[in-house]
């Protein structure tokens, strides 16, 4: 494969309803889509890819405004260079990439373009490359922090008529016990976690335990993302099992914090670990130890939505994931919309990683354009 040239879109797509964590409100989500044009044998082919860092650096230290820096400036250069080299196939791009300090979810949008251009000039998809054999993943929903209790239990009712089979509720010190207790009271039997997006710290462990009482699924990243012997700690005062999110950035850090005890279940979001390669690197590595793997969700539009619902297809990905239909975000996704069908999303089949964006959409929602060619 040989790149030819690059489009990075950042898009601004408004959002159906506002979502509030601990660390942001979002009522629009700006979103970096990467368009690579490749020669593959004399053939053109265009790869997708999505990156799922926020407008400001509030999740992790990345924010778009420097992912298209670095993108631009390191990245792109760097696999051009290379590429005049040798082959450029997408499982070399993080030994090209892998002199650049951090950077993952850069790192993994252009892996995941690569990927997905690599798929599609060799006619296979990505469920197949990853050896999926499920057809359908269970959709889990989550939900942000609300006005008041009778808006959240609404707004509860409402997904659950929608189909979805799990939820997971925000949660933020002022806003836990309560809105906890009033969902689990109101629907005794439907599966339930919460996310608190480090808004805790070990300090709050007492108080974090009284969650035991409402049979969750799980607590995820209770603690700072640096806290692996906090977490571990705090995994000896509540029976409710602690699921890593932030913390886990790599298969090193997921390895890690198995080891230590801090994680009884991860969330791979395979932005946040530098892309879908190293995705499946923590999935085989939870399996080996047996420990319980889910996929979590970075409001993707239907590019990013399409490979989740691929890799959440993947035995280890025992626990329902945050992929949710299109609708739970946009009104008109930039591609052909994912829907729930019987609590499930259907696994994408054909050619490539990414669902293919409609032209018409994708200009639409277009507030900056950066070409690079090669």
């Amino acid at each position: 494969m040989r790149i030819t040239h690059v489009a990075l879109r950042t898009l601004d797509l408004p959002l159906v309803a506002p979502f509030t964590t601990s660390f942001s409100t979002q009522t629009h989500r700006r979103v970096l889509v990467i368009e690579l044009h490749a020669d593959v044998d004399g053939v053109e082919v265009v790869g997708w890819g999505e990156c799922g860092a926020l407008s400001e650096p509030v999740y992790s230290e990345e924010y778009l405004a420097g992912v298209i820096d670095v993108t631009t400036t390191y990245l792109l250069p760097m696999l051009v260079d290379a590429q005049r080299r040798a082959p450029l196939t997408a499982e070399t791009v993080a030994h090209h990439l892998g002199r650049i300090v951090g950077h993952r979810m850069a790192k993994a949008a252009v892996e995941m373009a690569v990927l997905d251009a690599q798929l599609r000039a060799s006619g296979v998809s990505f469920a197949s490359y990853l050896g999926v054999t499920r057809d359908r993943v269970p959709s889990g929903v989550s939900i942000g922090i609300q006005d008041s209790i009778p808006e959240l239990l609404d707004v509860v009712q409402g997904y659950l008529d929608d189909g979805y089979v799990r939820l997971k509720l925000k949660i933020k010190p002022g806003w836990d016990l309560e809105p906890v207790r009033a969902v689990r009271e109101a629907h005794p039997d439907v599966p339930l976690q919460v996310d608190a997006n480090a808004a805790y710290t070990l300090v709050d462990a007492t108080h974090l335990a009284k969650l035991d009482a409402y049979d969750l699924l799980l607590i995820e990243q209770p603690l700072a993302e640096d806290d692996l012997r906090q977490h571990a700690e705090l995994a000896t005062h509540m029976r409710t099992p602690l699921c890593l999110d932030e913390s886990v950035v790599s298969a090193t850090a997921a390895a890690d914090a198995i080891a230590l005890g801090a994680a009884q279940i991860i969330n791979i979001k395979p932005s946040r670990v530098g892309g879908y390669l190293e995705a499946r690197r923590i999935h085989d590595i939870a399996s080996a130890h047996g420990i319980a793997v889910w996929c979590g969700g970075m409001l993707e539009t239907g590019i990013g939505r399409a490979a989740n619902a691929a890799l959440a297809g993947m035995p280890g990905f025992t626990l329902p994931g945050d992929i949710s239909a299109s609708d739970r975000f946009y009104a008109e996704d930039i591609t052909e919309p994912f829907v729930i069908e019987d609590g499930h999303l259907a696994i994408p089949r054909e050619p490539g990683l990414a669902r293919v964006p409609h032209a018409g959409r994708l200009e639409a929602a277009t507030v900056d354009l950066v070409r690079l060619d090669a």
